[in-house]
């Protein structure tokens, strides 16, 4: 038998959809159910993001979403925290892009794969 730990030892993503990347962008600025760190997910563009002030894409295609360029010294965890985001939020939205079929954006995509 699971003990509470086991079984509520998950954190939950948030996706919201929307039929094209303006309509996303402005949601993060006006919806407070849409918080910093969700995934957008842009269906008819091929485009997976992340909600922040500034809304970014980690898909290569990124609509009317911001794109980023990480530095490159920098790692995910320093990615992340010049964002104040968690690993976890870019992951999970990179995750889904994948999970789609959604060509990820190069830059994010080597700081969540480990260097051979």
């Amino acid at each position: 038998m699971l003990t509470d730990s086991e079984r509520f030892a998950f954190t939950a993503q948030r996706i919201h959809s929307f039929a094209n990347t303006g309509n996303a962008y402005d949601a993060t600025q006006t919806d407070e159910q849409i918080t910093s760190g969700d995934a957008l997910l842009i269906l008819p563009e091929g485009v997976v993001g992340v909600a922040h002030c500034w809304p970014f894409a980690v898909t290569q295609v990124t609509g009317k979403l911001h794109g980023v360029q990480p530095k490159a010294h920098e790692t995910l965890g320093d990615f992340t925290a010049a964002f104040n985001l968690t690993t976890a939020d870019i992951e999970a939205a990179i995750a889904l892009a994948t999970a789609l079929g959604f060509v990820v954006d190069p830059a994010l995509a080597a700081l969540v794969t480990p260097a051979a």
